[in-house]
């Protein structure tokens, strides 16, 4: 069938035998197909083209300049056109990629398409053409052109149209694979590319410290390498340099433009004390060699850590949240321009007391991530999460944030920068004291279980706990409430039940109070696994998970309380 095909497509009129045309179409496709250097294959190809149809010329253009332009890549014949552009829309050539068929013309200058400027800057005469598209996938990619037939009556016929049609598709095929050949080659060169350059943006970040550090600090890319970057490192006298910036663009220049700001910041900051001077030395330096309009948002200052002072320059970038010990809020909004926009610029310096606050630093890859589909974080979210999370400490509370901003199904539209600060002496003590996380009020019905563990869960998760813990707690606080559904209330669904949580970093406590009759705590004791009676399993497994777990009456003679308690710090 194969054959049956070929035979009507090549026409055995033809001065030249089925078996020949045959023969020619094999050793083509066979020379595409094995060759590496296509260009080079191309312009043998246009050689035989030219001499097996008897032309005087021919030539191969491809589109490119998204399809605006014709291009020759190989031609064949008394003229080098290599490298002539033509446009896409015009002359035979551009008619013919308009149609995607194949087409002879016997005269030129009777056609009205015929573009006779190229006959005018080469000296070349046409007569006749023989154009015919190649296609992939219903694409086309350029045409192949024979010019002025030598033999008999100088015309091209159709037997010659039918031949060209099947070299052309040979030939589009084989520019095609190579083109995809070239891509997957450049591909991988950029991949390895970008990821050494994430392995040496990694090697700029700062190491995480012991606990007790002042600086926290994490960074998430977006793509493969990074605009943003941290910074932070102590001093011989004691201080603490620290810095977070964002780097305008994307790829390659912005990481380039990251690692050289941040070595100049690293390197300068151990001679320049004051924040201000700093930024102005760096920003005259990136104004002399940024390009392509680049620029460098930035916070950079110095920690006293035994004075809990912080002096601070802001160019351009994302206000700081100052999250003061009574709960308020404050942002400290940048005065002057990134770098790299004007040079000599004086940058005012900012001196904060912490007095046991928290200070925040981010880029706007933190307010601009999703939290759904369609809307953003935004500051005021940030402030909600950091209120959410004030319990925990610095580094617990960092981890937690950019896990909730990177949660499963979410994309990540930018690169993600996050440093918190935090120099308080007491902090230890601090973060120790218990607050509510929860009061949760419920009927004694099993059915509203599924929701008070919902609840606990959102709660405690506030804490820092591992999974694994978290899971436990869940399970205790249902077998007490179970407990209290079947014994102290004995079924009746309409008893009400307290929950409250209170929390630190330290340690957790739940305390469940009904108002049933109360119960005889003598009672109410785990009994021995080896007893296989029913009850008292959930007191077993209770006492088994929590530190401690005590039972007793309301003051008022109406009502019961169970305190349970779990050490969670160091977990």
């Amino acid at each position: 069938m194969e054959k049956n095909y070929l035979y009507c497509l090549l026409r055995p009129e033809s001065d030249h035998s089925l078996d020949q045309q045959l023969a020619l179409l094999a050793e083509i496709t066979q020379s595409f197909a094995s060759s590496l250097h296509i260009e080079d294959t191309l312009q043998i190809a246009m050689e035989r083209f030219m001499d097996y149809l008897d032309a005087e010329a021919v030539s191969i253009f491809l589109l490119e300049n998204s399809n605006r332009e014709l291009v020759c890549h190989a031609c064949a014949g008394p003229v080098d056109v290599s490298g002539l552009r033509l446009d896409s829309s015009q002359g035979i050539a551009g008619h013919c990629v308009a149609t995607m068929q194949s087409e002879i013309v016997r005269d030129v200058l009777k056609d009205p398409h015929f573009a006779s400027s190229v006959d005018a800057g080469t000296g070349f005469e046409t007569r006749s053409i023989l154009c015919a598209p190649l296609i992939v996938n219903d694409v086309c990619i350029g045409v192949l052109e024979l010019l002025n037939k030598k033999g008999g009556d100088g015309l091209f016929d159709d037997r010659d149209k039918h031949l060209l049609t099947a070299l052309a598709s040979s030939a589009a095929l084989s520019i095609n694979n190579a083109r995809m050949a070239t891509a997957l080659v450049e591909q991988e060169r950029v991949q390895k590319e970008l990821e050494l350059a994430r392995e040496i943006q990694e090697r700029l970040l700062p190491s995480n410290q012991e606990d007790g550090f002042p600086v926290s600090g994490m960074n998430v890319p977006a793509r493969e390498v990074s605009g943003d970057f941290f910074d932070f490192f102590a001093l011989d006298d004691g201080r603490i340099y620290f810095n977070l910036a964002d780097v305008s663009g994307k790829g390659i220049n912005a990481a380039l433009l990251m690692a050289k700001t941040s070595s100049l910041l690293r390197c300068l900051a151990k001679t320049h004390p004051d924040p201000g001077e700093l930024l102005n030395l760096v920003n005259n330096e990136v104004c002399e060699t940024a390009s392509h309009g680049m620029f460098v948002t930035i916070v950079s200052g110095f920690i006293e850590p035994q004075a809990g002072v912080i002096r601070l320059s802001n160019a351009g970038h994302q206000p700081p949240l100052y999250h003061h010990p009574d709960g308020e809020f404050e942002e400290i909004p940048a005065e002057m321009p990134p770098l790299g926009i004007l040079a000599d610029l004086e940058y005012p310096v900012v001196t904060l007391k912490l007095d046991g606050g928290r200070l925040y630093l981010f880029t706007d890859g933190v307010t601009e991530s999703l939290i759904d589909e369609q809307q953003m974080l935004d500051v005021s979210g940030l402030i909600g999460l950091i209120q959410d999370m004030s319990a925990l400490t610095s580094r617990q509370c960092l981890e937690n944030i950019i896990a909730e901003i990177r949660r499963p199904g979410l994309r990540q539209l930018d690169d993600i920068t996050l440093v918190v600060i935090e120099c308080n002496n007491d902090q230890t003590e601090a973060s120790a004291e218990p607050r509510q996380l929860l009061e949760l009020h419920f009927e004694a019905d099993p059915d509203y279980l599924c929701e008070v563990r919902t609840q606990v869960r959102q709660a405690i998760t506030q804490l820092g706990c591992p999974e694994t813990v978290i899971a436990e707690l869940i399970l205790a606080v249902n077998e007490a409430c179970m407990n209290i559904m079947q014994h102290a209330y004995e079924g009746d669904c309409s008893g009400k039940i307290v929950l409250e949580i209170n929390g630190s970093a330290q340690d957790v406590e739940f305390v469940l109070t009904d108002n049933a009759c109360p119960t005889d705590t003598d009672c109410i004791k785990p009994r021995d696994l080896d007893d296989i009676r029913p009850g008292g399993l959930g007191t077993h497994f209770i006492q088994s998970i929590m530190d401690s777990c005590d039972y007793g009456h309301l003051e008022n003679g109406r009502g019961n309380y169970v305190r349970m308690k779990r050490k969670i710090g160091g977990v």
